[in-house]
């Protein structure tokens, strides 16, 4: 993974590397991310930043310390590499993340702590409108708008409680992220975004009864505070061709991949015709009543890449069935976007 590493941090875990070592594995596991081994040390790539883990005592030299600079210091040493700071802090939070969960303290060279939550932007809701029979749009006023236009599908909505002063995400003592809990606990839920211009964002909001995000929408007054954190999901799939699979919820995200990608692509979605939208004329689109069954139809060939997003249930089965049929896990995309 090439990243031009402007930004970087360093820390220290002490005691028993090995301990500390396994916990970053486990994690890397559950993220489905690669761990290389160089003589630069054991390396994770995240999205958007590097994680080097090595080894460290009185006889090693980490990063650019040696010896006389370690002193006696034994343990793991970790250093993150990022292009930008949003990148690092949100990898220093999860790699923090995952070794408290095992009860294990890193040291952090720097830690921003009271900036926002990494990727965090405060915007104002503007307008909700019916864009389709089972779908609201929201816009949502945002001065950097344009930074979601090519790094990722997907944010997460902060939406706060109602008559309350909101309390934003921020990054605590241990550069671990401090969400508002209780009375004050946010709102979050992830979306794509579905049109942006320079200063705002348009999201399509699948509607269904017992939605909070739903009942907020509709209910919004022009210039409350919403926040928007991200982007994040990754970027558009690459494939030749490129199967795309997905339910009413994946609308917007099949609609926004079909716009940007320049792959020979296909569709199959479980959608009324009303809510089809700009993608009912679409000929690469085909309205189906099974996705599981399209899918076992379908043949992404020797470089095709399968994307496939629906109910849990449904994407855990069709993650079955694409490994029981000998597609490589880094040429198809399942995920559940709802319960």
């Amino acid at each position: 993974m090439g990243i031009e590493a402007t930004q970087r941090t360093r820390g220290h875990v002490a005691g028993n590397a090995e301990d500390a070592m396994a916990a970053l594995r486990a994690r890397a596991m559950e993220w489905e991310l690669a761990v290389s081994e160089t003589a630069q040390g054991v390396i994770l790539d995240l999205r958007g930043s590097r994680v080097v883990m090595r080894p460290i005592g009185p006889e090693t030299e980490t990063g650019t310390e040696t010896k006389a600079e370690t002193g006696a210091r034994t343990g793991l040493g970790i250093e993150i590499t990022a292009p930008d700071d949003r990148y690092l802090r949100a990898a220093q939070d999860s790699v923090t993340e995952a070794l408290a969960e095992c009860g294990l303290e890193i040291g952090w060279d720097d830690v921003a702590a009271g900036a926002l939550a990494p990727g965090l932007s405060i915007g104002v809701a503007i307008s909700c409108r019916q864009s389709a029979p089972g779908f609201l749009r929201l816009r949502v006023g945002l001065a950097d708008a344009s930074r979601f236009a090519s790094t990722g599908l997907h944010f997460r909505l902060l939406i706060p409680p109602r008559d309350r002063e909101p309390l934003w995400p921020r990054i605590g003592a241990t550069a671990r992220v401090d969400w508002p809990r209780g009375a004050d606990a946010l709102h979050r839920a992830v979306y794509t975004v579905a049109d942006l211009g320079a200063d705002w964002i348009d999201i399509d909001i699948f509607d269904h009864p017992g939605s909070p995000t739903c009942d907020w929408a509709r209910g919004i007054v022009p210039g409350a505070p919403v926040g928007i954190m991200g982007p994040g999901g990754g970027w558009l799939p690459e494939g030749d061709p490129l199967l795309l699979f997905g339910d009413e919820t994946a609308l917007p995200a099949i609609l926004r991949i079909l716009r940007l990608s320049e792959a020979p692509a296909r569709a199959w979605v479980t959608a009324s015709p009303g809510d089809l939208a700009a993608l009912g004329a679409d000929r690469r689109v085909t309205r189906s009543g099974d996705l599981l069954e399209a899918l076992d139809a379908a043949d992404p060939g020797p470089g095709g890449f399968v994307w496939f997003a629906a109910r849990d249930e449904i994407a855990r089965e069709a993650r079955r069935r694409l490994t029981a049929r000998g597609l490589p896990r880094e040429r198809f995309l399942a995920v559940a976007y709802w319960r």
